[in-house]
This record gives C-alpha cells, structure tokens and sequence, in this order.
C-alpha cells in the first residue's frame, strides 16, 4: 500500500512540474496585443531569458590624416588621436548604435605640413559665413600631402586632423564634404592621383569633443538623399550665425533639441562624454530597426510599456504617432543608463517630426522637441515625468499622450485621441 501511495505522490509531482513549466512556456516570449472595443494594449520593455545575441559590427575605416602648417606646429601627439578615435569615439559609436558600427581608424605615424600658413585657410566659426572656398583648398592640400603615401579610395572616409587649436583655424570641426562644399554637389571628390574619396571628409582641431567627432561623422555616415543630408544639424544656422560670444550664442541656437543629441549640442559637458542620441537621428542611421518602433494609430487609445532608449534589450525603444505622410511625434524614454548619464535630467521626450523640412533654418527644423518644461532654458527640462509634468495635449490634431505610470525604469503611456478623454 505505502509503495502504491509513493508510487501515485510521484505521478502526480511529474504531472504538477509539467503544468507548471508549460504554463511558464506559455507566459514567456514576447507580450501580444489584446483589443478591446475602445483600446489597444501593448505590454512593452519585458525581456526574454534567452541571453542577447552578440553580432559583429560593421567595422568602419576611415584615413586619418594628421595636419600642421608651417607657421603652427601641432600641439599634441598621434597616440593622443589614435586613442580619440580608436577608443573614445568607437566607444560611442558601438553604444548609440546597439553594437551595429564600430571605428578603427589609420592614423597617419606622420604629420603632413600644408603649403599655406594657418591664416589661408583660416575661417569663421558661423556656418553661414564659412568662406568654402578655404575649405575647398585645406581639403585638397591635405589629400596632395598624403596622396603619396596612401590610397585613399581604400577607406570608408577621410578626416582632415589638425594640430592647432581652434582659436587658430577659427572652427571647432566640421563636415567639409559633403557639408560645406554643398551636399547637392554631384561631382565627386578625389586626391590628385584620381583616388575617389569614399562618403566624404570632416576636418577637426586639436580641441575636438568627442561629441563633436561625432557629429560630424554622422553627416558622412547619414550620407545625402534627393539632395538632402539624412543626418543634418539639429541646432539653428540662422541663430548660429548671430553676433556675439561664441558659447552664448551657440546656446541660443539649440532650440530644436537643446542638451538631448550631439547633433544638436556636441556635448553636455566638456569633461564628459556626449549624451547618447535620440530616436530620430538613430532611425536616420539606420541604427534603430522598425521591430523596436511601435506605430501607434491616433485614432484609438494605446498603452504601451517604453523601455529606455539606450537599452537595447527593450521590446519598445521608440513610438510613432504618424499625423500625416510627412509628420509625426516620437515618443522615447530617457534613462540613466550608458551615454544617457550625461544628459540635463531624465525621462519621457515628445518630438515633433517633418520629413519635408530638411535644414535647421529660420526656427524649422525636422525634428523639434516638446518642451515640457519651458521656463527652465535650453530645453534642459523638456523631459514629461509621472508625478510632474505627465501629459503632452495636441488640439489641432486630436491627440492626447499621458504618462500613466513608471515602473523600474520603464513608463506606461497612453496615446489616444483627445476627444475619448473628454468622453470619459
């Protein structure tokens, strides 16, 4: 009888431990839509057990050509570079791009002495008054001078490193190509031995952020489409070319994302790394993939659970609210996590988008934030918070998008249409 008893205990243990675990299979995976009559809800930011699949990065190479002229010796050494680019911007590379691109660069073991002093090719720090005619001629004196010595149709992109400091060339850095030659330009570039230059060239000083490394690597990365830089600058050219101190006015030129991207401010302090970059410049690169964006239809109420934007492992890293074929809001979650450390605070960020505006010009942009908090400068307080400012309300288009609550360091948002809340 007692071997009868233990014998049933154990049938009925196996049976309770395969209900259990095929209960657990079932809860698993990733979380579906379930409709109601009046909502859809979307249980974002839950990850799998299954560990991340690390995939190899695109490498990319670019020729880094080390520049000093006669009258201005360079100011500091070439590992002082190979480790800016090879360590400090790679490092920042590999993280706002969920791992997908990578930087080692060819630093040049010489320094090449251009023809002109530092006053030929001297030009203003405002964009709108850049004389690219100097540029023109630093670009191709820099490409003469390592024509012999390199091919440069081997390497993804050329940077123009210069070994003064920027009181002495007059810009901090910038994309020479396409960029301040004209990006509508269609004849291509090459060194006096007929090479092609590949993508296009940005030149820095010695006095470069890595924040502004980047932002100028990312116009050559974004490339040039119907004419247009996929990847522009996102602060204001018209209040960049104001007079005044360079720093004030620069500041007051931010108006589009402020301290939230590097395409915008370069950095948020100069003894940090930059801040990582929002879903709109990533989605430009190519970096954020559509199965990570959840589009979101105005026209019914949504929830969703949005994980930060710098961790990868979230099920949602973005919402699109489209309201046209050309406009709609983005709607990220920025946490302290990773390059996200670096940022003026923390939270939900609401973006207006335009695809049909292509330069920051006269107070447009393609990409604007919301400011959530616009007594507080330099959108430094943009971010929506639960228990704070928790509620963005467009009337013209009908939408309402309300933080509902933050869990960890996700965030429950509903996106509805402004006339069901009036219902309510």
């Amino acid at each position: 009888m007692n071997k009868i008893l233990v014998i049933f205990l154990l049938i009925l243990l196996v049976a309770v431990s395969g209900c259990v675990t095929r209960s657990r299979e079932k809860d698993s995976g990733s979380p579906t839509w379930v409709p109601t009559t009046a909502s859809q809800i979307r249980h974002a930011g839950t990850t799998s057990e299954q560990p991340l699949v690390s995939t190899p990065c695109k490498e990319l190479n670019p020729l880094i050509i080390l520049v000093e002229f006669p009258d201005k010796k360079h100011v500091a050494e070439r590992n002082f570079f190979v480790n800016r680019y090879n360590t400090q911007v790679n490092t920042y590379l590999q993280s706002v791009s969920y791992g997908a691109v990578c930087l080692n660069g060819e630093v040049t073991p010489t320094w090449y002495t251009l023809p002109l002093p530092t006053t030929s090719y001297r030009i203003s720090s405002r964009n709108l008054e850049v004389n690219r005619t100097r540029v023109d001629t630093l670009i191709h004196d820099a490409l003469a001078a390592a024509d012999a010595d390199y091919n440069v149709s081997d390497y993804d992109f050329v940077v123009i490193q210069l070994g003064v400091l920027t009181p002495d060339y007059g810009m901090v850095g910038l994309c020479g190509y396409p960029g301040m030659l004209g990006w509508t330009k269609t004849s291509v570039l090459t060194a006096p031995s007929g090479e092609v230059v590949q993508r296009g060239v940005a030149i820095f000083t010695a006095q470069a952020h890595v924040g502004t490394n980047f932002h100028d690597i990312a116009h050559i990365l974004g490339g040039v489409k119907d004419g247009n830089r996929m990847v522009p600058c996102l602060y204001d050219h018209d209040l960049q070319a104001n007079p005044g101190p360079d720093l004030e006015v620069f500041r007051n030129s931010m108006i589009n994302m402020g301290y939230w991207d590097p395409m915008s401010c370069h950095f948020y302090r100069n003894d940090t790394s930059p801040p990582g970059i929002c879903s709109w410049t990533r989605i430009r690169l190519g970096w954020l993939d559509e199965e990570k964006i959840l589009t979101v239809d105005p026209d019914n109420q949504t929830e969703v659970m949005l994980g930060p934007l710098e961790d990868p492992s979230s099920e949602v890293l973005a919402i699109r609210v489209p309201l046209s074929p050309s406009t709609y809001y983005l709607v990220e979650n920025r946490a302290p996590i990773g390059v996200d450390k670096v940022l003026p605070d923390h939270g939900i960020l609401i973006m207006f988008a335009d695809d049909r505006i292509a330069e920051c010009h006269h107070g447009e942009a393609p990409v604007k934030l919301i400011d959530a908090n616009p007594a507080i400068p330099y959108l430094e307080g943009a971010a929506f918070d639960v228990e704070e400012k928790d509620e963005y309300v467009d009337q013209a288009n009908n939408l309402r998008i309300k933080l509902l609550e933050k869990s960890g360091s996700e965030y429950r948002i509903l996106i509805e249409p402004l006339s069901y809340f009036y219902q309510e």
